[in-house]
């Protein structure tokens, strides 16, 4: 019988050496935290969720990279570039220089600019790194580039409450009409410009002095593929208008020009790609009454850029 009790007092009450854990578990444990905090809640999933699209955002913009370092060889050409403000880090000089002015004018700008370091090299040093170029005792070494992402393009006319409008180009080599390109989006409100990260003009030296120091202030986007960024671009809402000879639409006609915008410019002598002339959704032609087979990009991008900015007003 007193067994029966025991086994019937072990099923209720605490038992003896507990060490009151059961009372402690009886212990507040502090306010109830917010939903996005607790572990399982559809709003914490929602929070999670929103930080990841941020994180890959940020992530993605990331990818336009950044070019490779470049050398100015020369001492008319380190002088321009100087002189036009080309980006630098620097100046390489060869020791014991025949000092003659355009030297000391190289010197003296690099001097004022300020942020370029000066280094004094022998000559076979400067003969090894412009592979036995003409440098002339002078050459510029040219940070890389750092590309924006196309999307970074739409996020900061966003930020200034406009449409986007933007330029890509598609087969265009030359890194002079790449930044004629970039001056003239800069002259007429445009938020950047778009190019393939392969077979295409980058931001180089030449780009630079092309743009007359508007690349300082307009952003040059990479794309890995210029098809699928256009894509997303029309994702986004923007009209991919495509320029081409025989396009469908004459510029004075169309009515997308007002609103959030990508102009496709295509190379002087082959035009669109087939595939970016697919995507786009409407392929523009611009009237030329004198009879000129083509414009280069340069050109055509400031036509069209002038006339978006005019229906803008």
């Amino acid at each position: 019988m007193a067994a029966n009790n025991r086994r019937m007092s072990g099923k209720k009450g605490a038992q003896v050496g507990s060490g009151g854990k059961r009372r402690r578990g009886l212990e507040g444990k502090g306010p109830t935290p917010p939903a996005e905090m607790r572990k399982g809640h559809a709003k914490q999933r929602a929070a999670n969720a929103k930080a990841r699209r941020a994180t890959g955002r940020t992530q993605q913009r990331r990818g336009g990279g950044r070019s490779t370092s470049e050398l100015v060889v020369g001492r008319n050409p380190v002088f321009e570039a100087l002189r036009d403000g080309v980006p630098a880090s620097t100046l390489y000089v060869q020791q014991f220089i025949d000092n003659d002015e355009r030297v000391r004018e190289a010197l003296q700008i690099a001097a004022e600019r300020g942020g370029i370091n000066l280094m004094e090299a022998p000559r076979p040093e400067l003969d090894r790194m412009t592979n036995g170029l003409n440098h002339q005792g002078l050459v510029l070494q040219v940070p890389p580039y750092e590309y924006a992402h196309p999307e970074d393009l739409v996020a900061a006319a966003h930020d200034e409450g406009a449409d986007p409008l933007i330029v890509a180009l598609d087969g265009v080599t030359d890194p002079r009409n790449l930044g004629a390109v970039v001056r003239s989006v800069s002259a007429f409100g445009g938020h950047g410009v778009v190019v393939p990260e392969r077979r295409a003009a980058g931001m180089t030296a030449g780009a630079w002095k092309t743009s007359a120091g508007t690349a300082a202030r307009t952003p040059v986007a990479r794309a890995t593929n210029l098809t699928r960024a256009l894509e997303q671009y029309q994702k986004a809402g923007l009209t991919v208008v495509g320029l081409a000879a025989d396009g469908e639409v004459e510029l004075g006609d169309l009515e997308a020009l007002d609103g959030p915008l990508v102009v496709v410019v295509g190379s002087e002598g082959k035009g669109l790609s087939r595939l970016v002339g697919e995507t786009c959704d409407f392929r523009v032609r611009i009237p030329m009454p004198g009879g000129a087979e083509s414009l280069n990009a340069g050109v055509a991008a400031g036509i069209v850029l002038y006339e978006a900015a005019r229906r803008r007003r």
